[in-house]
């Protein structure tokens, strides 16, 4: 499936990773997302799966195609291959011999002791890219502990900025860990494939769920580098702007951005309260942080005539940022997130219809490609094929339980 927005491809053009080819060996999440993206963008994707109890690590209810693995591992092609036995080990060597990069999520070492590491592959084929994601990375006194992503965002800080003082440390209601260790994965893999261009070889990526949180803590960083304070959890409020955060209608909370002068200025006005800009307690950015609180009670209190929607209405139209706290269902359901083309539907074998969100990054010329997570093994012989093996070498293999 094509995905495109407003805008329409100027001539049928190949997506802008087609050509390259991916030997995936992950699992879980991160990994996953990492190749699943770049397999939206046109790279061949060859997840290598086990013969016996494929997908059986998820422990879904509804069998292993449950939305666990469906929402990262679209546009990909499955293989299932004992890679172990002597006769698999030789395909999968074979795929990686003819591919541009190989992307695992072991914990450090196992990629060295499967002798899969990046110094042994690169001595087959030097324009080889590994990409190694782990909890930890490959250095440090953590190197070796399992890492999931609630841990990482227990270890990164970001728990300790998220929620409330009453609520204490608070998760991301997303693997947001996970899912940025995947998308910087991906970035690593463009880099290293534009070096590549540039040099001629290939070179070893890594990253890791903790360095993806700490990596961007921008502002929450910058408080502490600046005062030396440990930022407090910010709830549903800006840590460094007000009025910036969540506000109660006479129906619902949404969310409003007042994020310069002009901004409060128009707010004020809008709301019916323009004696709250010469109020001493808010008449400059500092003091109303200062008394946020007391700035919080006083903008309810105006809200409060109205339902939500109207004064989104209002204060978009003075230019003044705001917008409704939807669930994922009437995010669905948005006119804007059809607009934007973020709801897909496919046809799916065995689901009868397969649902998953769209692209963000939308390229004009060159738009990426999405096709529906694969069945376990679907591609096996296909891809086989591809590499020089005969439909009687495929038979044997199955018969010998190398392949499935």
């Amino acid at each position: 499936m094509e995905v495109s927005s407003k805008f329409t491809p100027m001539a049928e053009q190949p997506p802008p990773l087609a050509g390259i080819k991916v030997v995936d060996l992950t699992r879980y999440f991160a990994g996953p997302f990492c190749t699943q993206i770049l397999g939206d963008y046109g790279a061949e994707i060859f997840k290598i799966e086990p013969v016996e109890n494929p997908r059986g690590e998820l422990g879904a209810s509804k069998g292993p195609d449950n939305y666990f693995f469906l929402s990262a591992n679209r546009s990909k092609k499955s293989l299932r291959v004992a890679i172990k036995k002597p006769e698999g080990r030789e395909i999968l060597m074979r795929l990686i011999d003819a591919a541009d990069v190989v992307v695992d999520n072991f914990r450090p070492g196992v990629m060295q002791a499967l002798d899969l590491d990046y110094e042994t592959l690169a001595a087959r084929n030097p324009r080889i890219i590994t990409c190694s994601i782990s909890g930890f990375g490959s250095t440090g006194p953590m190197r070796d502990f399992p890492g999931f992503d609630q841990i990482a965002q227990g270890m990164s800080g970001l728990m300790s900025v998220t929620g409330t003082a009453e609520s204490g440390p608070t998760r991301v209601g997303i693997a947001i860990c996970d899912l940025l260790g995947g998308i910087f994965s991906a970035q690593g893999i463009l880099l290293a494939l534009q070096a590549r261009h540039r040099d001629g070889r290939g070179q070893r990526v890594e990253t890791s769920l903790l360095e993806s949180i700490v990596s961007i803590l921008t502002w929450s960083a910058g408080i502490y580098f600046e005062t030396g304070v440990t930022p407090a959890p910010a709830g549903n409020h800006h840590p460094l702007i007000s009025p910036y955060g969540t506000f109660q209608a006479s129906d619902r909370p949404f969310n409003i951005a007042c994020g310069n002068e002009t901004m409060w200025q128009h707010l004020v006005a809008a709301i019916g309260r323009p004696e709250l800009a010469a109020d001493e307690r808010f008449n400059s950015s500092g003091r109303r942080l200062k008394n946020r609180d007391a700035l919080t009670l006083e903008i309810n209190r105006a809200l409060a005539a109205h339902p939500a929607e109207h004064w989104i209405q209002l204060f978009n139209r003075e230019g003044i940022p705001s917008g409704p706290i939807l669930t994922v269902e009437e995010m669905f359901k948005h006119p804007q997130t059809a607009a934007r083309a973020m709801l897909l539907r496919m046809p799916h074998p065995e689901l009868g219809e397969y649902l998953t969100t769209g692209l963000a990054a939308k390229l004009e010329a060159t738009p990426g490609r999405i096709t529906r997570p694969p069945l376990a093994g679907e591609h096996t012989d296909e891809v086989l094929a591809a590499h020089g093996y005969s439909p009687a070498d495929l038979k044997r293999l199955r018969a010998s339980g190398t392949i499935a």
